[in-house]
């Protein structure tokens, strides 16, 4: 069983080097399915270390990032209209 969750990340950045800057850092971690949301899969390590890589870019005053944990049985009942629905990535080391 992996010990991974489960995250939607959603952004609103008016300034666009700091969106821009945000949205290189979450690709690092998941997958981009919607123009300011990411899919991702965090170990609770993970999670530490991208709040506060976050915490580092944004200006708190203006920008707003919203991180929802989505519980596994959640996960099972998703509901995806014309992409692939949300699942964990698989890692192959050659």
């Amino acid at each position: 069983m992996s010990d991974s969750t489960l995250y939607i990340i959603a952004y609103d950045i008016p300034n666009d080097k700091r969106r821009t800057k945000v949205h290189k850092l979450l690709c690092g971690y998941g997958y981009w399915t919607q123009y300011s949301l990411f899919e991702c899969w965090l170990t609770k390590r993970h999670l530490v270390e991208l709040r506060a890589k976050i915490n580092r870019l944004v200006d708190a005053s203006l920008d707003t990032i919203r991180l929802y944990r989505v519980c596994g049985a959640c996960v099972e009942q998703a509901i995806t209209i014309g992409s692939p629905e949300p699942r964990e990535a698989v890692t192959i080391i050659i």
